[in-house]
């Protein structure tokens, strides 16, 4: 999770060499971002994390699926076992619904598309080491799409105060977690921080979820 005095550690596991060295080219201390190891491989990253300290694990992965050997969606788990506060963002070039679905069902946060700009894969980071979902917009469309047919009502019904139905409907719209915060004029970690206890009380585990069950059970 991020921390306000701590620059985020974020790992990047990409096989093209060029797009790897521009990906930890935009991982600058201006930023917020710490120098970033970055692999090649699926197997080299993980053998790395095994070896990591605790302070030395990543906030945020940025992980291919393309990759050589294992891919990147057979090592979700691993990570998520190694490392349980890392959050993972997908950046690939692969936009089709069955591997967005098992990205997401594996435990995912974010899923961006490789042509995405420099600007918003660093937003992206940022938005994900706060707990948000960063997703591209035909990606997110595609997993609330997706979500709002699988998942299943709650055997509860949801009790939502005031300000979690607002933060709620800002969710459904789409807004970033910066322009959240700024709607509800609240810092970006208080924003983070409401999101989260959003998340525990609907029972999902990220935005487009919490988005699907919105829609589906008319929420807001």
């Amino acid at each position: 999770m991020m921390k306000t005095e701590t620059l985020i550690q974020t790992w990047i596991v990409e096989d093209h060499d060029t797009f790897r060295r521009s990906l930890q080219r935009l991982c600058t201390p201006e930023r917020g971002l710490a120098v970033a190891p970055a692999f090649a491989n699926a197997e080299t990253m993980l053998a790395a994390l095994k070896s990591a300290s605790d302070g030395q694990k990543p906030d945020v992965l940025l992980l291919d699926v393309g990759l050589p050997g294992r891919s990147g969606l057979e090592i979700i788990a691993d990570v998520h076992r190694l490392a349980p506060d890392c959050r993972i963002v997908i950046l690939t070039v692969f936009e089709d619904e069955e591997k967005i679905s098992r990205a997401i069902s594996a435990g995912a946060s974010g899923y961006l598309v490789k042509t995405s700009r420099a600007e918003t894969v660093v937003a992206a980071i940022l938005e994900a080491a706060q707990g948000g979902s960063p997703m591209s917009p035909k990606v997110a469309a595609s997993v609330v799409k997706m979500l709002a047919k699988l998942t299943k009502p709650a055997a509860q019904p949801v009790s939502l105060s005031p300000r979690e139905h607002d933060l709620l409907k800002l969710l459904v719209e789409g807004l970033t977690a910066k322009e959240i915060a700024d709607r509800m004029q609240v810092s970006i970690h208080t924003t983070s921080t409401h999101t989260r206890n959003l998340f525990t009380k609907l029972g999902v585990h990220s935005r487009a979820a919490a988005v699907a069950r919105a829609l589906k059970e008319r929420l807001v």
